[in-house]
């Protein structure tokens, strides 16, 4: 998968995964690009450890469902450390 599609698949697996997690998150879509390419990678390195599936193919539904339950792992840890946070 090349490095742009790559990206698109980020975003829009944290965008989904941001739509099924329930309360509000923070930060907006350049947040939202950013965890969900880390939860992308997360997801396929985890893909492949566990269950020797790789996130190769853009179409691939396996590559989707790897990238969205990366990108919500992400999401939960990125918010258990800023909910913690104080606005003063």
């Amino acid at each position: 998968m090349n490095f742009l599609a790559f990206l698109l698949l980020g975003l829009i697996a944290g965008a989904i995964a941001k739509l099924i997690l329930p309360g509000r998150q923070g930060g907006g879509w350049i947040m939202t690009l950013i965890l969900g390419v880390i939860g992308a990678l997360l997801g396929g390195f985890l893909g492949n450890l566990l269950f020797n599936v790789s996130v190769d193919e853009f179409f691939s539904i396996s590559s989707w469902l790897l990238a969205i339950g990366g990108a919500i792992i992400v999401l939960l840890i990125y918010g258990a450390i800023t909910k913690n946070r104080s606005h003063a």
